[in-house]
């Protein structure tokens, strides 16, 4: 799990962090509040539950998202942003933003 290597730049780290096709929406998905393993797979419906984990997994290690376990009849989990998460959803927002103004255009000269 540890990456090691030396970043060229604060843009470097950061896409490091989000690399892989689901962190960035599962930082979107939790932007609104915890949410268990099984609410995040269902917002996110083609990622399989091995991949997903491993996402998550990465985020936790990363500092981006925190785990917590119920200690309850039956095992509740959920996952929720920590303070690193919600600064990295701030950064990632104006991105977004340009894809919602540009997703026309992109799905226009992307279709066959």
């Amino acid at each position: 799990m540890k990456r090691r290597r030396r970043y060229e730049c604060g843009l470097d780290v950061a896409i490091d962090v989000v690399d892989g096709r689901w962190k960035a929406l599962l930082l979107w998905a939790l932007e609104s509040g915890p949410r268990r393993f099984g609410a995040l797979r269902r917002m996110l419906p083609p990622v399989t539950e091995k991949v997903l984990a491993e996402q998550l997994r990465q985020m936790e290690a990363d500092g981006l998202v925190a785990r917590e376990v119920f200690p309850e009849a039956v095992l509740r989990v959920e996952y929720s942003l920590t303070a690193r998460g919600e600064s990295l959803n701030e950064a990632l927002r104006p991105l977004g933003e340009w894809g919602d103004a540009n997703r026309a255009h992109v799905e226009r000269v992307r279709t066959p």
